[in-house]
């Protein structure tokens, strides 16, 4: 009897240590996803962003074109690196000075981070116009909401300013001067009607000469280059000569043009029309001077 007792004993204890197995496995399971869901709700580590642009030489410009940008010497210089060969490239093929492409992509596209150039890949401005069949982008400009190209990516819009100007007629003249005579070609670009800023010269001449542009020229042509210190012509456009209040004028009728105006932000600035602007000052086009008085009452 006391043998039989004895066996039921370990049966009983060894079928108690049994089931007990699954439940320490069953709780080391439990600490394993509990584990696994501390480590998912961890935070991520981010590192500071790398500054884009060196902070050495960063004065700011104000480039005033079709949208009022500001820019670095830095962004500017950054846009020649990576345009250049390309405005090289057009010179060869089409007969423009690579200074003034970059001179105008420069000053038309707010060294590339105006609305027209972030927006549509516009860099020179260019309109419309009848024969235009690509995409467009509206932008006020001259006019409230006037049609611009836009192009998947700059490069079209460099190809398209070479053949702009090589396809349209007013522009022959340009073709007749000297291939590196960038400042004929400034002064011919504005007299062919490309833009109707009186100063469109003197500021593609200042950016050519304060940058250097005109190296890329030489590069093509095989001529000698000479840095230049200082400009020798032409204004900087980010300079303003007068302030953009009417200061000058005692007259609440008359305003004086300041640098950057058009006929349309003057309009908008007094609730006028540009026509009925035009009309009072007797204009036949929207070409504008600094320090010019405008009838706005």
């Amino acid at each position: 009897m006391f043998k039989k007792i004895t066996i039921l004993f370990i049966i009983t204890t060894l079928a108690s240590c049994s089931s007990s197995k699954p439940a320490i496995a069953t709780t080391k399971k439990t600490a394993a996803i509990q584990k696994t869901r501390t480590a998912s709700t961890k935070k991520p580590t981010y590192t500071k962003p790398i500054a884009k642009y060196p902070t050495t030489n960063n004065t700011t410009e104000v480039i005033q074109s079709t949208s009022k940008t500001v820019v670095t010497r830095n962004v500017i210089t950054d846009y020649v690196l990576q345009y250049k060969d390309i405005a090289m490239g057009n010179m060869q093929k089409y007969g423009i000075p690579a200074s003034i492409i970059l001179a105008q992509g420069i000053l038309e596209s707010g060294a590339g981070k105006g609305d027209l150039a972030m927006e549509a890949n516009n860099h020179f401005g260019i309109k419309c116009h009848k024969d235009w069949l690509g995409e467009s982008v509206r932008h006020d400009d001259d006019s409230a909401q006037e049609c611009f190209r836009k192009y998947t990516e700059a490069s079209e819009s460099y190809r398209d300013h070479a053949l702009f100007l090589v396809g349209k007629n007013r522009y022959a003249t340009l073709f007749t001067y000297e291939k590196d005579d960038y400042k004929a070609w400034a002064k011919g670009l504005r007299a062919a009607g490309y833009a109707t800023d009186p100063n469109y010269p003197d500021k593609l001449i200042s950016y050519i000469e304060r940058y250097n542009l005109h190296q890329y020229d030489c590069q093509v042509t095989g001529k000698s280059y000479k840095p230049f210190d200082k400009p020798t012509s032409g204004k900087s456009s980010s300079t303003p000569t007068k302030s953009s209040s009417n200061a000058n004028s005692n007259d609440p009728n008359l305003y004086e043009v300041q640098q950057g105006d058009t006929l349309y932000s003057i309009s908008k600035k007094f609730n006028l029309l540009v026509d009925d602007l035009k009309r009072k000052n007797d204009l036949s086009d929207n070409a504008l001077s600094i320090g010019q008085k405008l009838k706005v009452r």
